[in-house]
């Protein structure tokens, strides 16, 4: 994993040893595509503390651990990246730790230059297409079912950082089950922004002249 010109490493001692921190910057189809979800199940996995975010450049990620959890985490960045993202590059330089323990997905910060790619639409998932057949299912018929693994993304998109609010999804706020998925890690929908059912998402109707 290529460190960036100029790192220096630091470290902190902690109960569990050493604790480093670095800050990552990871480029290529990294946004609409659930890549947000994965970093923040990756830090868990790696008893990791820090931040990600999307931003006009990708995604910016600092991470706090042992040097070993840092350096496994790194490689699983571009390793075990979503299906559907394209990871063209993950560059990582060492900063001052401060004894971060929990790992959070951050506001993206206002953008002023694109310079990131976007996903095109994907087509739905098994999952998704589960939903929309089963009777009883509260996505039953629900012709814009999606998840992190599917639906659209760069049909609704108008600015980076990819979400909801620069997206045509804007103008549907989530109902509270929508907004439950959309929160809970360890749900498909933790952070898709185009989630929506019938209560709260778009409709279509069929006009005959």
């Amino acid at each position: 994993m290529p460190e960036m010109a100029g790192a220096a490493r630091s470290a902190v001692h902690t109960e569990g040893g050493a604790a480093e921190r670095r800050a990552f910057r990871v480029s290529g189809i990294v946004q609409g595509v659930g890549y947000r979800p994965f970093v923040y199940r990756l830090a868990e996995a790696y008893a990791l503390g820090g931040w990600v975010l999307n931003d006009s450049a990708g995604v910016g990620i600092e991470a706090e651990g042992t040097a070993a959890a840092l350096d496994a985490f790194a490689a699983a960045l571009a390793d075990e990246a979503p299906r559907a993202a394209l990871v063209t590059a993950v560059m990582w330089q060492a900063i001052t730790p401060c004894g971060e323990r929990t790992f959070r997905i951050l506001p993206s910060p206002a953008g002023t230059r694109a310079a990131t790619l976007v996903s095109p639409d994907l087509g739905i998932c098994a999952d998704c297409r589960r939903e929309i057949l089963s009777a009883g299912d509260r996505r039953y018929g629900y012709a814009f079912t999606n998840c992190t693994n599917c639906g659209p993304r760069y049909s609704i998109i108008r600015g980076v950082p990819y979400d909801r609010p620069l997206t045509s999804m804007a103008v549907f706020p989530m109902c509270p089950a929508c907004q439950r998925e959309y929160d809970d890690p360890r749900d498909r929908r933790f952070h898709a922004q185009p989630n929506a059912c019938a209560v709260c998402g778009p409709a279509y109707r069929l006009l005959v002249d």
